[in-house]
């Protein structure tokens, strides 16, 4: 079993299995393909990513992929926390611009379901945090793209400051939200 819920934009869904739990540990069904598609999340996933990020105020993205390359993506840490944001880049979209945060951690065992259309990064809450996500898109340098994590338009309350932030120098060089083209109409 697994429980769905939409988030303040519907299309970004927090996803919590269940953990069956005794005095070995637990068991959880991360997927299921079948729950998950009468949650209204498709599957069709043909590659899993893992992270690593060491110190706390670790981000990563805000990355996406454009068609025909896009991903839908299913977040889950393992250990530790991070803050894992979605924004709305579907130009039609009545959320264009605007973004959802959660919170996902080993102990909370929620996932996050970002659709194609939307930016993905996340900021570490503990030390050694592990991330690993399910795509429905093989990854492509030339359709990769990303924006500036703290661009003051997208108003993301990040638990990091600009100047604490550890970023890779990609990330600390992508383009403002306003300078994005179409990608998603």
């Amino acid at each position: 079993m697994v429980s769905i819920e939409a988030t303040a934009i519907p299309d970004v869904k927090v996803v919590t299995p269940k953990r069956h739990g005794d005095h070995r540990g637990f068991f959880s069904e991360t997927f299921n393909l079948r729950d998950f598609a009468e949650g209204g999340i498709a599957g069709g996933f043909v590659q899993d990513n893992h992270s690593l990020s060491g110190p706390v105020g670790t981000v990563r993205g805000l990355h996406f992929q454009s068609a025909p390359f896009a991903q839908d993506k299913l977040v889950r840490v393992v250990r530790g926390a991070i803050l894992d944001v979605a924004v709305d880049l579907r130009r039609s979209s009545p959320t264009y611009g605007r973004h959802v945060a959660v919170e996902l951690s080993a102990q909370n065992w929620r996932q996050l379901w970002v659709p194609v259309g939307f930016a993905h990064g996340f900021c570490t809450l503990e030390p050694d945090t592990e991330v690993v996500y399910k795509v429905t898109g093989y990854y492509s340098a030339a359709h990769d793209h990303g924006m500036r994590w703290n661009d003051p338009d997208l108003g993301i309350a990040w638990p990091v400051a600009g100047d604490a932030a550890l970023l890779s120098a990609k990330d600390a060089a992508q383009p403002r939200f306003a300078e994005l083209p179409a990608y998603f109409d």
